[in-house]
């Protein structure tokens, strides 16, 4: 088939529908259906929420934020491997194929995930955050490949869109079984929400078939991978260092959106639980009132990435970051002191609001900044990855030993505020030059 140029119609909606693909996965298994599952089998087995791995008994939130932790360090160590030889040999599809699929059948395998085979049911989520976020490094490589400068604003902000549209769709088709499953011929929940995690499984890899038909097979001319290059990543990740390290402004960049997003991202994977074991539900039944507010950010995030591009576009990217960032603490500071689930719902509106704008720009701020012509966009969004997956290692960790020692989610709050405030700093310091909107 013959490749589609830069700033093709059809191939910037071919790259952002895959957003529509593999965002199932965010809402269904990171944020909503699979947390509330988690945490029901848990307590359901023990009161406390404590779980037998290994020979040693963890607290369950504990548990799943430090696999967490260790799955993301896992990504930030084979990513430049992988991005290396993508940009060598010209082939990044092959390698956003290869973690699609190896996530979509992870989700699939958490159908049999049970406390009685609870290293295999871990193992697959394990994989399948792996599969999700091996798959976004070569996804966001694709950026500057596929659309022109003037294009990479709107252009990400619709591959949001298109993921949080996507994903609510499915997210409802799930909520109804479980919560109809008499009228679906279910006996329980249990089935229902189960196969809820096959469905996202297809759909990610079922959908994601229209990206691989019409995405390129790379931006440079294929060559033969050898064992001398196979840590080539890691060379290209020190090269890349170097020419950051030359790049004030994506230097400076890069600082503030280290602090930042690992508070960002952390609160996207704990936001269920804490649900879950800070809010006096009474007699409101936790389980909606939680997927409520999720679709509850879902549909405002669509608002707020269409509203960031827009900002982004008046008054420029770093501009509306530094504002993003200060609503940020706001929102947190509330956060610190809620109880009830309406409280819970009006910080989740607020948090879907940003929360789409905030990722969105992040994204195409940084591919803005990569020099023109740059031949490795896989080793420099690499970079950009890796600095995000250690950011959530360090927050899911700190998460998690902060659950074990308090006792209580809430605790972690003050901490997100702290890197929240340092994103707004190092911005600050980013160079004025470097306040691009999408009309420059």
């Amino acid at each position: 088939m013959q490749t589609l140029p830069k700033g093709h119609k059809k191939l910037l909606h071919a790259w952002a529908f895959y957003d529509w693909a593999n965002s199932v996965y965010n809402l269904v298994i990171s944020s909503a259906i699979f947390p509330i599952f988690y945490g029901a089998i848990t307590i359901a087995n023990d009161e406390q929420g404590m779980v037998d791995f290994m020979g040693y008994s963890f607290n369950n939130d504990s548990l799943i934020s430090y696999v967490t932790a260790f799955a993301f360090l896992t990504v930030s160590i084979i990513s430049p491997v992988l991005s290396g030889i993508a940009d060598y040999s010209g082939n990044k599809k092959f390698f956003l194929k290869l973690f699609c699929y190896l996530g979509s059948l992870s989700c699939i395998g958490l159908f049999w995930f049970n406390l009685d085979y609870i290293g295999l049911g871990l193992l697959c989520y394990y994989l399948a955050l792996i599969g999700f976020w091996g798959s976004i490094v070569f996804y966001n490589s694709y950026l500057p490949d596929i659309a022109h400068k003037e294009q990479q604003d709107k252009i990400s902000a619709k591959g949001y869109s298109l993921g949080y549209i996507g994903s609510v769709i499915l997210l409802v088709l799930c909520l109804a079984m479980i919560l109809m499953h008499e009228t679906f011929g279910f006996e329980n929940e249990g089935f229902p929400t189960r196969l809820s995690f096959i469905l996202t499984g297809l759909w990610w890899m079922g959908f994601a078939q229209y990206s691989f038909k019409h995405l390129p097979k790379g931006n440079t001319e294929s060559k033969n991978v050898t064992k001398k290059i196979l840590f080539n990543g890691y060379r290209e990740l020190k090269a890349i260092a170097v020419k950051i390290g030359q790049n004030l402004p994506q230097k400076r960049y890069l600082y503030a959106f280290f602090s930042y997003s690992m508070a960002v991202q952390t609160i996207m994977l704990i936001a269920t639980y804490f649900g879950i074991e800070e809010l006096n539900w009474g007699e409101q039944d936790a389980t909606t009132g939680l997927i409520i507010s999720i679709l509850l950010i879902q549909l405002v995030a669509v608002l707020g990435a269409t509203l960031t591009s827009k900002a982004s576009a008046k008054w420029g990217n770093i501009p509306v970051l530094v504002v993003l960032n200060v609503i940020w603490v706001m929102i947190c500071t509330y956060a610190f002191f809620i109880e009830t689930p309406f409280q819970f719902y009006i910080a989740a509106a607020f948090v879907g609001l940003i929360m789409g704008g905030i990722q969105t720009l992040s994204r195409s701020t940084y591919s803005k900044l990569i020099p023109e012509n740059a031949e490795d966009t896989a080793s420099y969004f690499s970079f950009y990855d890796v600095a995000e997956k250690i950011g959530i290692v360090i927050g899911m960790a700190t998460y998690g030993l902060l659950s074990d020692i308090t006792g209580s989610v809430r605790n972690a709050i003050p901490f997100f505020i702290v890197f929240f405030i340092l994103g707004i700093f190092f911005l600050f310091r980013v160079p004025k030059t470097a306040a691009i909107s999408s009309q420059k």
